[in-house]
């Protein structure tokens, strides 16, 4: 068995393109062996609509000037954009003995755990995955596992232009609400939001305080 690594690197990549992201993301999981620690990557994208291997055109109502991407994650049709909290989630599965179901778990216990921690009450629910209040969605999440290592992640909407979520059945349903934090708390911050989720990820990953790495500047994906 692999020695687990003590160490999990955690990148704020600032506001990029989605193509970028996801093509530095392809690269670090074909090139990475089990010497490579697990990363965690935040970032924001510039608007676009990402359609997963499951996804149906049908889902895509009016895009708009708003370019689709078809992507390698699995779910359906989804909008990122400014205000909008992504991570990605790099783990060798196999190292960490994780299985997919329970990462997701993690994802979104991890979600409903912050959320918590900003009076925001949040539940996933067992027919779609995800994390919603009252019914609306707060929080996507789509995964691709390659070589027993995960990439793509989780969107945690926060602050953002939510219009373009009309344009979309999101999630590959119709009519779907979505919200965003601002909804409930108008005073917690992206980098706020951003620390504190990667923590509460970090522990239920295994990894303490010590064992976290923030680099102030990711190349690959700049």
């Amino acid at each position: 068995m692999r020695e687990r690594p003590t160490l999990l690197i955690v990148r704020d990549l600032g506001l990029q393109p989605y193509e970028a992201v996801w093509e530095a993301m392809k690269t670090f999981t074909a090139e990475r062996d089990g010497s490579v620690a697990d990363e965690l990557w935040c970032v924001q994208h510039s608007p676009v609509y990402t359609q997963g291997q499951a996804g149906k055109a049908e889902h895509i109502l009016a895009p708009g000037d708003i370019p689709v991407v078809q992507a390698d994650r699995g779910g359906q049709v989804t909008y990122h954009g400014p205000g909008q909290l992504v991570v990605y989630l790099m783990i060798d599965l196999p190292r960490a003995g994780l299985g997919v179901r329970q990462l997701v778990d993690i994802i979104e216990q991890s979600l409903v755990s912050v959320l918590g921690d900003q009076g925001i009450t949040a539940a996933p629910r067992p027919d779609a995955p995800g994390v919603y209040v009252d019914g609306a969605k707060i929080a996507s999440l789509g995964l691709r596992v390659r070589r027993g290592c995960s990439f793509h992640g989780l969107a945690l909407n926060v602050d953002m232009d939510m219009e373009p979520f009309s344009r979309i059945n999101p999630c590959g349903f119709s009519g779907l609400p979505m919200c965003q934090v601002r909804d409930f708390n108008a005073t917690v911050s992206m980098p706020e939001l951003a620390d504190q989720l990667t923590n509460t990820l970090a522990r239920a990953l295994g990894h303490d305080a010590a064992g976290i790495v923030r680099p102030s500047v990711h190349q690959t994906a700049s």
